[in-house]
């Protein structure tokens, strides 16, 4: 990755929990963070509408969601955990 890749996308370190569900999420998480960024920006220089830069984040958000609900993030797993 060149320098202005590095600057324009930056990619912070994971301390979480390491599993390859938590990476990916937050891989997601990043990106949606990122994304949200740029439309804020895109609307505040008036490039895009208010209206616009809703619908934009508003579907950002659901893929977000999808994707927390595909990789099971948040889930309490039952089988494992010694209880009957």
């Amino acid at each position: 990755m060149n320098d202005k890749d590095k600057f324009l996308h930056p990619r912070s370190r994971y301390y979480g929990q390491v599993t390859p569900e938590n990476l990916l999420f937050n891989a997601n998480l990043q990106e949606f963070a990122q994304r949200v960024t740029f439309i804020s920006c895109l609307e505040t220089g008036g490039k895009l509408s208010p209206e616009q830069a809703y619908q934009e984040i508003r579907a950002l958000w659901k893929q977000l969601k999808r994707s927390k609900k595909q990789l099971k993030i948040g889930e309490i797993s039952i089988s494992g955990s010694g209880e009957s």
